[in-house]
């Protein structure tokens, strides 16, 4: 997936400002795909350059301009080519560089309390993980009233994804500390 194609279907659901896309983004697809807010800010400059969005100015007295983004044609038929595009990712989402564990394949270079360390660590970050994802799944609840069930089974398959991703880590995390705690 690239960026413009994850901003282009949200915007394909409801126009929508800059914040609150990164919002929406963050909230949904930030789920595997993590994005600064100027990422998106650049990316809907050049999409607008391309045809695939328009904007409007919004003028507003108590607070400040905003303004509005808006799937084109070209735009949803840009976004429909890559939906239906035969080329898959999988390949490249089964494909890792993962520093953390590179990290902990070398991590015999070090000591044994250092490598715990490490590993509490990446516990505590999935734990943070999957509180994050009672959250993608309240906010696919709220969302689920203005949307078809069709397009929603497919944000709840994601986050089943996620779901499923961190626990399996959090239970490999699991297995390694206590790998590493027997041989003290």
């Amino acid at each position: 997936m690239s960026l413009k194609h994850g901003l282009l279907g949200l915007i394909n659901y409801k126009p929508m400002t800059g914040y609150e896309l990164n919002k929406e983004f963050n909230e949904s697809l930030g789920n595997f795909w993590q994005v600064k807010s100027q990422q998106i800010y650049k990316e809907l400059d050049a999409m607008e350059k391309s045809g695939w969005l328009i904007s409007e100015r919004i003028i507003q007295s108590e607070k400040p301009n905003k303004r509005v983004y808006s799937i084109t044609v070209k735009g949803k038929e840009e976004f429909l080519i890559w939906l239906s595009s035969p080329e898959l990712d999988i390949k490249t989402s089964m494909q890792a560089k993962n520093v953390f564990l590179m990290r902990l394949f070398f991590a015999g270079e070090t000591n044994n309390e250092q490598a715990l360390s490490f590993l509490h660590s990446f516990r505590e970050e999935c734990l943070a993980g999957i509180k994050k994802m009672d959250d993608v799944k309240e906010v696919i609840a709220r969302d689920e009233i203005d949307y078809n069930h069709d397009i929603v089974k497919y944000w709840k398959l994601t986050a089943l994804h996620g779901e499923m991703m961190l626990q399996t880590r959090l239970d490999w995390v699991d297995k390694a500390i206590a790998m590493l705690e027997n041989e003290k």
